[in-house]
């Protein structure tokens, strides 16, 4: 008995070793769903790493880029893990803010990523950080809306396609609108949208030297194009309607065409949520004459600060987080419709994941057709889709939104909307020693 009694007593000391010794990894995410079901399965990872302890920050999107963004450019180690957008990736890679995932084992293959995202945080063919799922944009529209129109939306529409099949959708009468999208003021909000619109017209933010654009005709005729059609056929106070008020629009029956993120279909089309489940179709982001489909393209990422002092362990982390194996998790915990999407070639190339989701099929093309590298049609000095990869575009990019929301509502002129955005953003550019 005493033997016994001193051998337990030993298997303690050692167990409360290991976990003083354990190295403890702080992960800083945003509270949306995916992230928070990785946290409710890291059992599966402390199993497999029981040296490894987890801690997490849970965050509202933009307090997390805040604080996340002070400590990391700081390279203060307050987080080992961090949760992040591709507009971030390029621009704090090449500050040196992140370090390189070059540990991620050889499971994780790199090669399995789907281009568009790998590109997307890549920085000179390394990756900077890991996808955890990924989207493009594309149109959603109500079939049964468009078989009583007497309209046909192709797989490929154009944006006068569109017009004309929303104008015909629409019923004022019955609060039936044709077309549904964002009105919101906000760099991730109505410029999200405005800029993949402004790339299918052939626009450009800025010329190679950096000279705004606002005063050339493509963005004229994108801008003009976009305030007449929601004012034909769009929902009042569209202004003020981001993704959510659009969502809620669709799901309920008073949007006939909707035009956002990809990740949106598995909203729409789930019959607990969405009263039009049964009658989705789907189609590419539309071309204005050009065959640039907006080059819209996100993803949230896993990234390594180049401030921890546990980069070996946060590497092993990123990879279970990311890697094929997580995703056959999920499914086995969830069903396949809840995978992260949006990464992976071999999610695609998966039977079962076709039967689950409908818009599997459209949703790889809109991300394949998405090239950030080069985003416009004209040559331009910067990456990014729906967005321009450089810090100052957040402040700038919100302060053009806000001009274009109030042409949509009214209170200002197309033009006198585009003469605004074109001087403050050669102030802010000029400022930012962007222009000499």
């Amino acid at each position: 008995m005493l033997s016994r009694t001193l051998l337990l007593g030993a298997v303690s000391v050692f167990a409360l070793a290991g976990a003083a010794h354990a190295e403890t990894l702080t992960i800083a995410t945003v509270n949306n769903s995916d992230m928070i079901r990785m946290q409710k399965l890291t059992e599966d990872f402390t199993k497999k790493n029981p040296d490894i302890q987890l801690e997490w920050v849970t965050l509202e999107e933009n307090v997390l880029r805040q604080r996340v963004t002070t400590d990391i450019a700081t390279k203060g180690g307050q987080y080992d893990i961090v949760t992040i957008g591709t507009y971030e990736v390029p621009i704090w890679a090449k500050q040196g803010w992140l370090l390189p995932l070059d540990g991620l084992g050889d499971a994780y293959d790199k090669s399995d990523l789907l281009p568009a995202i790998s590109d997307a945080v890549s920085v000179d063919g390394k990756l900077y950080a890991s996808p955890f799922y990924g989207e493009s944009a594309m149109v959603m529209y109500r079939k049964d809306l468009a078989e009583k129109a007497g309209v046909t939306i192709p797989e490929k529409p154009t944006w006068d396609q569109i017009a004309e099949a929303a104008r015909k959708m629409t019923d004022k009468s019955t609060e039936t609108y044709g077309i549904c999208l964002r009105g919101k003021a906000g760099w991730g909000e109505n410029m999200a949208l405005l800029t993949a619109t402004a790339n299918s017209f052939g626009a450009r933010w800025f010329d190679e030297k950096w000279t705004p654009q606002f005063d050339q005709p493509e963005w004229k005729k994108a801008l003009q194009f976009y305030v007449d059609l929601m004012k034909e056929a769009g929902p009042p106070g569209a202004s003020s309607n981001g993704f959510n008020e659009n969502l809620a629009l669709f799901q309920t029956g008073k949007c006939g065409i909707w035009i956002d993120a990809t990740v949106a279909a598995s909203f729409v089309t789930n019959p607990k949520e969405s009263k039009v489940a049964d009658q989705v179709g789907y189609a590419l982001f539309p071309t204005g004459g050009t065959e640039n489909h907006g080059n819209w393209l996100w993803a949230w990422n896993l990234g390594v600060p180049a401030g921890t002092q546990k980069a070996e362990a946060a590497q092993k982390f990123v990879s279970w987080a990311t890697d094929k194996a997580y995703t056959e998790l999920v499914a086995s915990k969830e069903g396949w419709a809840n995978v992260p999407p949006g990464t992976r070639k071999s999610l695609y190339a998966n039977p079962e994941y076709g039967k689950a989701a409908a818009f599997a099929k459209i949703t790889l093309e809109a991300m394949n057709a998405a090239d950030t590298s080069k985003p416009t049609v004209k040559p331009v000095p910067y990456t990014g889709g729906q967005f321009v990869a450089i810090p100052e575009f957040q402040g700038i990019g919100t302060a053009v939104g806000q001009q274009f929301s109030a042409a949509l509502a009214g209170s200002v002129s197309v033009d006198q909307a585009l003469q605004s955005a074109q001087q403050l953003t050669t102030r802010e550019m000029t400022k930012g020693g962007y222009i000499k």
